[in-house]
């Protein structure tokens, strides 16, 4: 996994920067009621999603292990940003209106993403929703040569598949609340890059190749036509789970 203290510097420039935050921003506040005073985004990164959530009368918060990450999103949100961990959130039950978790879950085990599920329904209020992304790597796949390269050394099982993540929900008394999709302006992947990734072991969750067979994926991208062209933007899905009352 990468270490996120180091890539803090330039991440937002790496990752789609202000277009992305605002797509992802736009569909986050579409799925939570108006009504919502407080929200806390778990793994704020470096709060460009975040500062995008606050509106008048709404109260953004920010928590993310990476001491690096958690600094830049001060500077967005100062004083509502703390060093956590969504496994072990550190805030009372019952502490926010909204949670919300952008490009978490595929980045940790399947049994951590469950513990986080866990964590951000113990700290919602009765009535407030919980809304994360869900087959993250899955948005990726747009129909391009890089997807046919990929495809068959591709896992099934992904941390953050939807209906792992809404049953986690459920376990925790959450009901779905409806879902969105947003572009992912700027992440379209060139082959180049992607091979890149894949050598570093960066890249999918999903994808199962390591060692002497990344290599060959890695060069196989290479391969193809036009590598230094982006491919189409990903397009992310949220998922919404409310808690009654």
């Amino acid at each position: 996994m990468l270490d996120y203290t180091k890539e803090a510097a330039d991440y937002d420039e790496t990752r789609g920067g202000v277009p992305r935050a605002e797509a992802a921003a736009s569909a986050v506040l579409g799925l939570v009621p108006r009504a919502t005073r407080t929200l806390l985004d778990v793994a704020c990164g470096t709060g460009i999603v975040p500062e995008r959530l606050a509106r008048p009368g709404l109260r953004v918060s920010g928590v993310d292990p990476a001491s690096g990450m958690a600094r830049r999103a001060a500077e967005r949100l100062p004083g509502a940003v703390v060093i956590g961990d969504g496994r072990q959130l550190p805030f009372p039950d019952a502490s926010f209106d909204a949670v919300s978790a952008v490009w978490l879950l595929h980045l940790v085990a399947v049994a951590e993403a469950e513990r986080i599920v866990g964590e951000c329904a113990r700290v919602l209020r009765p009535g407030g929703v919980f809304v994360t992304t869900v087959d993250k790597d899955a948005g990726h796949d747009v129909g391009s040569d890089i997807d046919a390269v990929f495809a068959p050394h591709l896992s099934n099982v992904a941390s953050d598949r939807a209906d792992l993540i809404e049953g986690y929900a459920r376990a925790c008394g959450l009901e779905p609340a409806g879902e969105a999709r947003f572009p992912g302006h700027g992440q379209g992947r060139s082959a180049l890059r992607t091979a890149a990734a894949v050598r570093r072991g960066h890249y999918v969750s999903r994808l199962t190749v390591r060692g002497a067979e990344a290599e060959q994926v890695a060069a196989q991208l290479e391969a193809l036509p036009e590598p230094d062209r982006p491919r189409a933007d990903p397009v992310y899905r949220l998922s919404a789970f409310r808690r009654p009352g």
